[in-house]
This record gives structure tokens, C-alpha cells and sequence, in this order.
């Protein structure tokens, strides 16, 4: 039997440490969900050696089957199996808080900052991710596509939601492609892999996700029966968090939906402030603490911006911490095995769709953008500079020679 990776740091980390490695994330990683899944490759596969590549391509591919933001997902997950449960709470707390607090700030009247922001520097941001995710499509494919079946896989992966761009392709697309690595790859026996620990029982995974599921039920039963504001906001943004598959972008719509129409927020604000969201970095749900703070009656302000981006990533929080203690079982499994191959592949897949779309169509306009995006894959596969600085540097040049 082949040995399992040695060379892996399986030391727990203190929550404070946990907290500290997220923030800085959340205040360099620029570029949307598909650049923050390879600001966190580079980050704990690479430099830190969290766990392998085979273990994080399992983590994104589970991410990806759950409803909510995948890489908020992502990072939750390996919180928690650095440390337990508050490492979860820390992880997510580091990489939201900055987005949260830059959005709420826009939001109670700061808007000049927005302003004073030049076009050109946030195209720069935008270029880079570009480089991001490109470096994390080569890495991965090296490592996770290595015969013919695989690279199929993953080519028809891209093709497919290329065509049919949604949410449900993507999981459509990971679910025939596990199904797919059941009857094309037989390992003889369960292949090494570098264990996650996971400081979280069936039991307590089993009651996770009953609580998810009960609140999905119950809060609508609860607003009917006693109408309050609080109430109100925390069941649309909950069922906004727990039923959009894809994240990002794909939520913006549910809540459009949850606050314009009742007059909490203004289309005008709503649409400003999902500019703002461009320019920060972190996950776009932090959306959500801009729409709080915005709303026109109490709960608004610090509070309300508090109250909703609770509810919006709770979800994630209880579909993550109840479905990871069966996961990691379901790894020794040949079976599992076999279709995590085929779903790692898809995954591949689904990184170079994205690659292209949205990263490269909204990016790449030009040859000068063209070349800066080289220039920073370059300095991140070969020179081997940190990622903020590649992001600082490439925000300033686009910024010093007006959106090249």
C-alpha cells in the first residue's frame, strides 16, 4: 500500500492564529470566488501545507455541491480542521471581516471613497485575478488530470457550462462526472491520501444539519405568527444563503428580490452598492452587511448590517461543520474514491470555464491587459512573489498608466 504523505503540518493552530492567516486573506484576495479558491491553493497547499492537493480538490468539490459561497466554504472548512469548531468561526470571521466593515462604511454615507477609487486600479484587480486562477487551473490539472480520462473529463466539463452557464450545470456536471468516475476508475484499494481532521462527530454533524433544515422550515412559520423587522430580515437573507447553489453573483438576484420590492433598500442604493462590492476584496456575500446597513427602518446601521451577513452565511456554517465529519469517512470508501476522481476532474473543469468566463471576458480587453496578466502569472508561477504584492503591483501599473 502506497504511504500517506508525511511532509503535511497536522499541528493544530490557535484560533487566534487561525483568525490571523484569514485576515490577511481577506484583505488581499481580490477577484471574485474562482481567485479566492487559488489564493487559498497557494496559500495551504503550497506554502503552508495544510493538507495535499487531492484533500483540497475533495474540500472544493464538496463546496461545490453545497448551496452557499464555496470558497467562504472552503475556508470554513479548514478552520475547522485546524481547530475545531471556533476555527471555523475564525476562519470566516478573518476572511469576511474586512469586505464587511469596508461595505458597511460605504453604505452609512462614506461614499467618496467609492469615488475616489479610479477605474484604472480596479481594473487592475480584475487583470490579476486572471493570473490567480490560471496558476490554480495548471496546478490542479497537473496533479488531479493525469491520464487521458481525466483531461476528457475535464474538457467536457468546461464545454458543457460554457454553453449552459448556471448553477445547476455545475452541479449537473459534477454529478455525471462522479457517477462516471464510479464505473471508469476501480482503484484496487483505497489510494493514500493526508488525512483532515475533524474535531466534529456524526452526532454533532447529524444536529448541524438539523438545525439547518429547521430553520429553513421554521423561521417563515415564525414571521407569520409574530411579524417583527429582525425576523423578517434574518429569514430572507437565511433562505437566500440556503438555497443559492454557485454563490457570488448568483445571489445577487435572491436579494434584489428579498429587499427592493418591499421598500427596504432602493434599486439605486441596491446597484451602488453592488459596485462597491467590486472593489473589495473578500467574499461577495459581504453584500449582504451593505444591504443591512442600508435598510430604511431599524434594524439598519452597524446592526443591521450585523443581523443580516449572520443570517446569510449561517447556512454555509451549518451545511459545512454537519457535512464534513461524513465526508472524511466517505473518503476510505473505493467507491467514493473513484467518483471523487472523475468529480476532481470536473472540477478542473469548472475552473477553466470560469477562467474564461467571467475572469477573462471582464478582464482582458486589450493586448496591454494581456500582457499585465502575463507578467503576473509570471511573477506568481515563476518568480515566486507573494499574491498581495502581485496584487498590489498589478493595481498600481494599471492605475499609474490609466487601465492598460
Amino acid at each position: 500500500m502506497p504511504a500517506i504523505e508525511t511532509d503535511r503540518d497536522t499541528t493544530p493552530e490557535s484560533t487566534w492564529a487561525i483568525f490571523l492567516v484569514f485576515l490577511r486573506l481577506g484583505l488581499t484576495s481580490f477577484g471574485g470566488p474562482v481567485a479566492h479558491l487559488g489564493y487559498f491553493r497557494h496559500e495551504f497547499v503550497t506554502r503552508r501545507r495544510w493538507l495535499g492537493e487531492r484533500s483540497y480538490a475533495d474540500l472544493v468539490a464538496l463546496c461545490q455541491f453545497l448551496p452557499g459561497p464555496a470558497s467562504s466554504q472552503v475556508g470554513m472548512a479548514l478552520g475547522l480542521a485546524r481547530g475545531g469548531l471556533p476555527g471555523a468561526l475564525a476562519a470566516w470571521t478573518g476572511f469576511s471581516l474586512p469586505s464587511a466593515i469596508l461595505l458597511c462604511l460605504f453604505a452609512l454615507g462614506i461614499s467618496t471613497w467609492g469615488n475616489a477609487i479610479p477605474t484604472s486600479v480596479l481594473h487592475g484587480l480584475k487583470v490579476v485575478a486572471v493570473a490567480v486562477v490560471a496558476q490554480a487551473v495548471w496546478g490542479m490539472a497537473r496533479n488531479l488530470c493525469t491520464d487521458t480520462a481525466r483531461v476528457s473529463i475535464a474538457a467536457l466539463a468546461a464545454c458543457v457550462v460554457l454553453r449552459w452557464p448556471s448553477a445547476w450545470a455545475q452541479v449537473g456536471v459534477i454529478a455525471v462526472a462522479a457517477a462516471v468516475g464510479v464505473l471508469r476508475f476501480k482503484p484496487a484499494q483505497a489510494p493514500a491520501h493526508d488525512p483532515l481532521p475533524i474535531a466534529v462527530g456524526r452526532r454533532t454533524g447529524v444536529a448541524l444539519l438539523a438545525v439547518f433544515f429547521f430553520l429553513l422550515i421554521a423561521l417563515p412559520v415564525a414571521l407569520t405568527l409574530w411579524p417583527s423587522q429582525p425576523l423578517a430580515l434574518f429569514n430572507a437573507f437565511y433562505r437566500a444563503g440556503a438555497l443559492v447553489f454557485g454563490g457570488g453573483h448568483v445571489v445577487l438576484p435572491l436579494l434584489q428580490t428579498a429587499v427592493v420590492p418591499p421598500g427596504w433598500v432602493s434599486n439605486e442604493t441596491f446597484l451602488a452598492g453592488y459596485g462597491a462590492a467590486q472593489a473589495v476584496p473578500g467574499p461577495l456575500f459581504t453584500f449582504s452587511a451593505f444591504l443591512g446597513a442600508s435598510m430604511r427602518s431599524a434594524p439598519n446601521g452597524w446592526t443591521g448590517a450585523a443581523l443580516c451577513l449572520a443570517a446569510i452565511f449561517t447556512p454555509s456554517f451549518l451545511l459545512v461543520a454537519g457535512a464534513l465529519p461524513f465526508w472524511e469517512r466517505l473518503r476510505h470508501s473505493l467507491h467514493t474514491q473513484a467518483a471523487f476522481a472523475g468529480v476532481n476532474a470536473a472540477v478542473v473543469g469548472l475552473l477553466l470555464a470560469a477562467l474564461y468566463r467571467p475572469v477573462w471576458t471582464s478582464a482582458i480587453h486589450g493586448p496591454m491587459d494581456f500582457a499585465l496578466a502575463l507578467v503576473a502569472l509570471v511573477a506568481l508561477m515563476f518568480w515566486r512573489l507573494p499574491p498581495w504584492l502581485v496584487v498590489l503591483g498589478c493595481a498600481i501599473a494599471s492605475g499609474l498608466f490609466g487601465g492598460i
